[in-house]
C-alpha cells in the first residue's frame, strides 16, 4: 500500500502537522491555506480537504455569537468552539485566538491563558495580536513550551483605537509594522498573521522573515492565505470587504434546502413512507 505524501506535511499524510512542517514549507517555497472552523462538522470537512492549519478565531464573535466584532467574545466561549474542532480535525494543526481581556494585562496573564488553553482544549498552538507590546508576551509563552501564531497590521480587538477597519502600512507605517513583525519572529513566534496590510508592505515583511507571513486582505506574496470560512463559502450576507472571495453560495444553498423542507412538511409530502417506522 502507497502512503500519501505531501511536501507540506513533511511525511505520511495521517499525522498532525507541526510547526515545523510549515517552516520546512516556507523553505520550499510552497505556499498554504489556512481556514477557520468553530464546530465539529466545518473542522472535519476542511481537514479532510487538506486544509493543513484549522484556526479558532475570535471572530466567532462576529460569525457564531452575532456580536458586531470580537471585542466581547471570552475565554470562557472560545473552549468548547476549540476542543470541538480538535476532536473532529486529524491531520490540521489547530490554533486557539486569545480573545480581548485574556492577555492584555501581561505576559503573566497571557501566559497563564495560553497554558489553560492548551491544558483544555488540545490545540496546538495560540494566537494573539499586538506589535511590539505583544512581544514580552510571546517570549514568555514560547519560553513555557507553547507555539504562538502572531497577528499585525489590523488587529480587530482594537477596532475601537484604529478607528474603524483601516488599512495598515501605507506610508511611514509600513517600517513599524517590519520591525513589529522582526521583533515578533526574534520572540519565538512561530508564525505572524498579516491584516489589512498594504502589499507591498507585506511583500518585504514576507521575504524578510523567515517564519511564515500568513496574509488576510495581505495581497499575494505572503507564504499562506486564510480567510474565515463564512466569508469563502457564501454563508454571509450583505457587504464583504475586498479582500474576500467567495468560493460558494453557501447561503443560498440552505435558504433553497429550509424552504423546500417548510413546503414538504406543509403540504404533507413530509415524512413519507419511507421515513415512517411500522
Amino acid at each position: 500500500m502507497t502512503v500519501e505524501k505531501s511536501p507540506l506535511y513533511g511525511g505520511e499524510a495521517n499525522r498532525r502537522i507541526t510547526i515545523r512542517d510549515l517552516r520546512t514549507a516556507k523553505e520550499r517555497g510552497e505556499r498554504w491555506p489556512m481556514l477557520t472552523a468553530y464546530d465539529m462538522y466545518t473542522a472535519e470537512i476542511f481537514d479532510q480537504a487538506g486544509i493543513p492549519v484549522l484556526l479558532v478565531g475570535d471572530s466567532a464573535g462576529n460569525n457564531v455569537y452575532a456580536h458586531t466584532d470580537t471585542i466581547p467574545v471570552t475565554i470562557e466561549e472560545m473552549m468548547p468552539l476549540a476542543r470541538a474542532v480538535v476532536r473532529s480535525a486529524k491531520r490540521a494543526l489547530v490554533v486557539c485566538d486569545l480573545p480581548f481581556g485574556s492577555y492584555q494585562i501581561g505576559s503573566e496573564q497571557a501566559l497563564a491563558t495560553s497554558i489553560q488553553v492548551m491544558k483544555e482544549t488540545g490545540v496546538q498552538a495560540v494566537k494573539l495580536e499586538g506589535g511590539l507590546p505583544a512581544v514580552d508576551s510571546v517570549h514568555r509563552i514560547v519560553e513555557a513550551g507553547i507555539p504562538v501564531m502572531a497577528h499585525v497590521g489590523f488587529t480587530p480587538q482594537s477596532v475601537n483605537a484604529i478607528g474603524g477597519y483601516r488599512v495598515q502600512g501605507r506610508g511611514a507605517q509600513g517600517e513599524d509594522l517590519l520591525t513589529a513583525a522582526l521583533a515578533l519572529e526574534k520572540a519565538g513566534a512561530f508564525s505572524i498573521v498579516l491584516e489589512m496590510v498594504a502589499a507591498d508592505v507585506a511583500a518585504e515583511i514576507t521575504k524578510r522573515l523567515s517564519i511564515p507571513v500568513i496574509g488576510i486582505g495581505a495581497g499575494p506574496d505572503c507564504d499562506a492565505q486564510v480567510l474565515v470560512w463564512q466569508d469563502m463559502a457564501g454563508m454571509r450576507s450583505g457587504a464583504m470587504p475586498r479582500f474576500v472571495k467567495a468560493y460558494g453560495d453557501l447561503r443560498a444553498g440552505l435558504t433553497s434546502a429550509a424552504k423546500a423542507f417548510a413546503e414538504d412538511v406543509t403540504t404533507g409530502q413530509f415524512p413519507g413512507e419511507e421515513h415512517t417506522y411500522r
